[in-house]
């Protein structure tokens, strides 16, 4: 267990783990990415785990990487920024094939690389007054590691709109174009999860395992190489200029 992200496991084996940095709307970090990717490897291999259901502390779910962080990694040079891209493009790859049954409890807002989270969960619920948006290029940059699993759960046209304009859409919304499955209030959203974990607990575990495999193989698709992507767009001028207006509350030198 750490601070900055929280682990419990119940007698019947769900695992909730807990975004756990309020302060910075449990924005993700090098170390909060550290975290979630070496528990969620952890939890591949325990048997005693049979679900997991992901959310976050306080009034947001995430706003996604921690644009300090963020900043700070641009000074380093592209080689570095595409190892460090890496390392989150491996939490989205083991969060999406983890063999047990994951569902996203959305809490709150979910921004950028959050998305991304969400969309590697099998199951879906949000908050009614959570908002969504896929922020990335206000800041010079794409979303680059998260787009194969964002694509492949809202399809490339609906992708094509919002990476485009990065325009915030409701729960309902959310619903409407696959991202989230089911919308309900904020004091009846612990009782919707707990339905959909009795649901998945009724079930045989490996025959959840082979049904999740079966999806993916039927659909997965070959992707680019999209930590060089973001790698490089981070050290770009455009980026690099994106991340210091929005620092400095400014707007960027491409918008007049």
């Amino acid at each position: 267990m750490s601070d900055a992200l929280l682990i419990q496991t119940d007698t019947r084996g769900v695992c909730t783990l807990t975004l756990n940095r309020p302060e910075r709307h449990n924005a993700f970090d090098d170390n909060l990415i550290n975290l979630l990717l070496r528990t969620l490897e952890q939890i591949e291999h325990d048997i005693a785990v049979r679900v997991v259901v992901i959310t976050g502390t306080g009034k947001s779910f995430s706003s996604g990487a921690d644009l300090k962080w963020m900043r700070g990694m641009a000074k380093y040079d592209e080689q570095t920024n595409r190892e460090d891209a890496a390392r989150v493009a491996q939490l989205m790859e083991t969060l999406n094939n983890l063999s047990k049954p994951t569902i996203a409890q959305v809490n709150g807002s979910a921004f950028a690389g959050a998305v991304g989270l969400i969309a590697c969960c099998d199951i879906v619920i949000a908050s009614e007054r959570a908002e969504f948006a896929i922020s990335e290029v206000r800041l010079g940059l794409a979303p680059a590691v998260i787009s194969p699993y964002v694509i492949a759960a809202i399809g490339a046209r609906q992708a094509r709109r919002l990476f485009l304009t990065a325009e915030r859409i409701n729960s309902d919304e959310a619903r409407r174009i696959g991202l989230v499955h089911e919308v309900v209030t904020d004091e009846t959203l612990p009782k919707a999860v707990e339905r959909t974990v009795d649901f998945l607990l009724k079930a045989g575990p490996n025959a959840l395992t082979e049904c999740k495999r079966l999806v993916l193989r039927l659909t997965r698709r070959q992707a680019e190489d999209t930590s060089e992507l973001i790698a490089r767009l981070r050290v770009s001028p455009e980026g690099q200029e994106g991340m210091t207006a929005f620092f400095e509350k400014r707007k960027p030198n491409w918008v007049k």
